[in-house]
């Protein structure tokens, strides 16, 4: 570890987290800080608050090596770092599209007086363009050419955040200066090493390589559950459509899998602080096409419980509901805007007793939801169901033995809103099978 840069990461929920648990992982030393002292006493005994696969094993790899550790004060991490990464949430408004940028604000404001001089300060929160020159602006008035800034995005995919994280696709700096690109090319050359594609570049591209990428995919996915919705209605099969699809190398197959839709804390969130940003900045009609595709995402959601009350004669009045999934995703117990937890919940207020089972996502779901009905597993959970609505698609439920779950549950229907189920194996076992934007 010799001349290598220490590191601090400021904020530890899921991406400050996972960044200096896999930066310590690659030799870097690495001090987290958190203002919650709760947060700092778990990950310092070795536990993760939340479920990402593969990250409690080498946060308490890393404990052990003593390269990592971590603290609540501001001072000490100041005085520890070379390289500070700053890694704290950017959440909606409530009532609003915008970012809140209170938590970013907060974290530069009480870092940069007790950072050393000559270190470099690095954002990594999804934030709206033109946050790195505002922010820059503060550190020179307060610090003059003391200290430097950058912006380095971040890219995780819950459930593969430590493989994104030690083998990303690309590493994107925005920088002022060759110092900083210097200073990040030092904080990131095991993975520069291994090789990874560099894009160096201005502050304003830096900021908007995230967010544009979060638009693009929320735009994939809406358009294929856009041709769902097209499907339904001509008699087609949306899955055969995206496989047709996907042989097209222009297009390809990710993320053209038609469902309930997206969810979770990143692409919608972030998609509607980007319309509320080109507002700001007069570019409105620039991205006037995410309020559809927005709006699409959200119509999934009451296309599913159209199908499932369909399926139930017409009212969920006295009806019993097995929901199958609360996580906005398989491999997370993220919970944040999840299509699947949205559904529950508003089949459960039509007069339906939900009984609901995740793999990892139960306890999340009961602080938002603590009105629906949970259970310890899924069989349990499909005891005298009435239907089965599939909405999030684990392995656990994919593989699922339909014959099985006859036995338990009092009429054999399932509603598969993620087109992860096969339907020839749930029909034969004499299931009434229907899914979205398919026969």
């Amino acid at each position: 570890m010799t001349n290598r840069p220490r590191l601090t990461v400021i904020g530890t929920g899921y991406l400050g987290a996972t960044h200096a648990v896999c930066m310590a992982e690659l030799g870097f030393e690495v001090l987290g800080l958190d203002v919650v002292p709760e947060k700092v006493e778990a990950l310092q005994s070795g536990q993760v608050p939340f479920f990402e696969p593969g990250l409690p094993e080498l946060l308490r790899k890393n404990l052990d090596t003593g390269r990592l550790r971590f603290t609540t004060s501001f001072e000490e991490a100041g005085a520890f770092g070379d390289v500070h990464f700053l890694c704290v949430g950017t959440p909606q408004k409530k009532g609003e599209y915008a970012a809140d940028m209170t938590y970013v604000d907060a974290a530069f404001g009480a870092l940069v007086p007790h950072a050393r001089t000559g270190s470099l300060l690095v954002g990594k929160s999804t934030v709206p363009v033109g946050t790195a020159e505002r922010l820059a602006e503060m550190i020179e008035r307060e610090r003059g050419d003391e200290l430097e800034l950058a912006w380095n995005p971040e890219f995780l995919r819950e459930g593969f955040a430590v493989e994104d994280t030690l083998r990303p696709d690309r590493l994107v700096f925005g920088v002022h200066s060759a110092r900083a690109e210097e200073q990040l090319r030092e904080a990131f050359a095991p993975v520069i090493a291994a090789p990874t594609p560099v894009v160096v570049t201005d502050f304003a591209t830096s900021q908007l390589v995230k967010v544009a990428a979060n638009a693009f995919l929320a735009t994939k996915i809406s358009f294929i559950n856009a041709m769902a919705e097209v499907c339904e209605v001509t008699g087609g099969d949306v899955t055969m459509l995206s496989k047709a699809l996907s042989y097209d190398d222009r297009i390809g197959g990710r993320f053209l899998n038609a469902g309930l839709g997206f969810g979770g804390g990143c692409l919608p969130k972030d998609i509607r602080a980007f319309m509320a940003r080109a507002g700001e900045l007069g570019v409105d009609q620039a991205l006037s096409f995410l309020k559809e595709v927005d709006a699409i995402n959200l119509r999934r959601r009451a296309r599913m419980i159209e199908i499932a009350r369909e399926l139930v004669g017409g009212s969920f009045g006295g009806v019993r509901v097995t929901v199958l999934g609360a996580a906005f995703k398989p491999n997370s117990d993220d919970v944040r805007d999840s299509p699947a937890l949205d559904v529950a919940a508003a089949v459960q207020r039509q007069g339906a007793a939900v009984c609901l089972y995740d793999p990892q996502a139960m306890d999340n779901a009961r602080v938002l939801h603590p009105q629906l009905g949970y259970r310890e597993s899924a069989l349990e959970a499909a005891k005298g169901a009435d239907v089965v609505l599939h909405l999030t698609e684990w392995a656990e439920f994919r593989q699922m033995d339909p014959a099985v779950l006859s036995d338990l549950v009092t009429e054999k229907r399932i509603v598969d809103g993620r087109n992860a189920l096969d339907p020839e194996r749930w029909r034969a076992a004499g299931w009434t099978y229907r899914a979205l934007g398919r026969p």
